[in-house]
């Protein structure tokens, strides 16, 4: 079985017996992907909160009777998930980073076999939150210029190595493979798990600020021959078309 949901940003009450009572049923065999802004790893080694709120987050998700995959989205501490805290491994025909034995991080341009099904995999997305300016972290005054733009009502800002990561773009070579990939398996997937979605995709649902990933997915979108394509992003759960799904809060089988 598979299932699949939108963003939890390290909030993972959904995954509850019942709210999520399907589980009952499941094993770790069976998978629930979440389409990116996974957000369970995310504070900075030596926080607070890194050794108390994180690992028992991710302990009670590796505790789960099914197994949690995940696309980066655009919230999450991009440092640490491509540091060597986390081995690379293969997986149902595809590289994976291992947070947990039974949580992973499905990576970029990577084809997996699950079930007997075909997932093609790309995460990532730029970040829409950041409206009012990016700071950065290695400035020992961020705290007090984050402080002087909050009391302006400007809360639309995000900080270079702290809640900000270039990396929720990919780069050049990321895309090249994922290429290649789609190309080694002749253009054919059932699904596609991205964070954002193709350009086409997102002006159905208002947004036309395009970037060179909206794009790059366009190109795969007008070629591939698929049976569903499921990101998260954009807070809503919503049927864009016959085929592409934008995911929430709902968690819904897929396989």
């Amino acid at each position: 079985m598979i299932y699949i949901t939108g963003d939890t940003h390290s909030e993972f009450r959904r995954f509850n017996r019942t709210c999520f009572p399907e589980q009952r049923e499941m094993t770790k065999s069976d998978c629930c992907i979440v389409a990116g802004d996974f957000g369970g790893v995310w504070f900075r080694q030596g926080d607070r909160m890194y050794g108390k709120s994180e690992s028992s987050n991710l302990d009670m998700l590796d505790a789960r009777p099914f197994t949690t995959l995940f696309v980066p989205g655009n919230h999450e501490n991009y440092e640490r998930l491509m540091s060597d805290e986390f081995p690379v491994k293969e997986w149902n025909g595809g590289l994976v980073k291992e947070i947990r034995p039974s949580v992973l991080m499905l990576m970029r341009g990577e084809m997996y076999e699950i079930d007997g099904a075909k997932l093609f995999a790309f995460g990532g997305a730029r970040s829409h939150d950041i409206g009012d300016g990016l700071l950065d972290g290695a400035d020992p005054r961020w705290k007090s210029k984050a402080k002087r733009l909050e009391l302006l009502g400007r809360y639309q800002y995000r900080v270079r190595g702290v809640s900000w990561w270039e990396q929720e773009l990919p780069d050049r070579e990321e895309m090249d493979h994922g290429l290649e990939t789609l190309e080694k398996h002749h253009w054919k997937t059932d699904f596609v798990v991205t964070h954002c979605a193709p350009s086409s995709v997102q002006a159905l649902m208002g947004y036309h600020d395009n970037d060179a990933l909206t794009r790059y997915l366009e190109e795969i979108h007008r070629k591939l021959a698929y049976t569903r394509w499921f990101f998260g992003h954009y807070h809503d759960d919503r049927q864009v078309t016959d085929k592409d799904i934008l995911l929430y809060q709902q968690i819904i089988r897929i396989w």
